[in-house]
């Protein structure tokens, strides 16, 4: 596998986030972005991020209303929140300096296990194994010889990845980056480039003839008339209102009433939204 460093060091993406200038700080902007939303609507966003709130402090003492509107399309706005309210924790307890230990990472709101990992890898050049999808599906057909990962398995897959880096540290962090970046665009899901790939010669899946996956698969998530598009339809008014707005004003959101209505209630609930004394609405403050 540590062939492909030298693949990734010359062929990688240049995203904005991968460069040496990035701080852990903007590693952990981007990773909060990256969650379950594809890089081509992260890459522009970051950067204005970055230059408007490039420590967490300024961030910090920004207005939940800035951070949401900032967000923009991007979904789930959660969490900007939560990461609003992590750039306040590192900011009072951690002098303003984002932590590189796993522990203290993932005791900040918003940062789980993948995030957690990936800071340290990418923002600090730690030694420790990074798995999201990509990598899953990777390490199924190289070193498996399956076609898919199936289910997640936290502990094994965290192990498989673990007997991959080389000892040295910096090597294996970039190795977790290059993994991440060949699941990401040779071996893809529904159609793998397996002539243009750097570890064909030593893949199991190959090997083994590139068997069908037939195991359980994750169930497609649908969009259209869901909850989260009625909820991103009632943030869209409320983003591009430059003062609080009538209720009459989200009626227009969306025609299903009751819908609607439970959407706008579960905003306000998550402190997406807020309504004043007047019964007008608006993002928090």
């Amino acid at each position: 596998m540590e062939s492909l460093v030298p693949w990734f060091v010359a062929t990688a993406r240049d995203l904005p986030w991968r460069r040496p200038e990035t701080t852990p700080w903007g590693v952990l902007i981007s990773e909060f972005m990256l969650q379950q939303t594809p890089v081509p609507r992260v890459e522009p966003i970051w950067p204005r991020w970055m230059a408007e709130w490039p420590v967490p402090s300024a961030l910090a003492a920004a207005p939940r209303a800035d951070v949401l509107r900032a967000w923009g399309k991007l979904g789930y706005p959660r969490r900007a929140l939560r990461l609003h309210e992590a750039a306040h924790v590192i900011a009072t307890e951690h002098h303003d300096v984002v932590p590189s230990d796993l522990d203290v990472l993932e005791s900040l709101p918003g940062v789980g296990t993948y995030t957690a990992r990936a800071v340290a890898a990418f923002g600090y050049g730690k030694r420790c194994p990074v798995v999201d999808t990509n990598v899953r599906r990777v390490v199924a057909r190289a070193v498996h010889g399956r076609g898919d990962a199936g289910p997640a398995r936290v502990r094994a897959d965290l192990a498989d990845v673990e007997a991959l880096l080389p000892a040295d540290e910096p090597t294996a962090a970039t190795l977790s980056a290059a993994l991440m970046e060949l699941g990401a665009v040779v071996c893809t899901a529904r159609s793998p480039r397996c002539a243009a790939c750097p570890i064909r010669s030593d893949c199991a899946w190959q090997a083994a003839g590139r068997p069908e996956y037939t195991g359980p698969r994750k169930a497609p998530q649908g969009f259209a008339g869901t909850d989260r598009q009625v909820r991103g339809r009632l943030l869209d008014v409320l983003r591009g209102a430059s003062a609080p707005v009538e209720k009459a004003a989200l009626d227009l959101a969306w025609s299903d009433a009751a819908q609607r209505d439970r959407c706008l209630d579960s905003l306000l609930v998550d402190g997406l939204a807020e309504q004043l004394d007047d019964g007008r609405f608006a993002l928090p403050a």
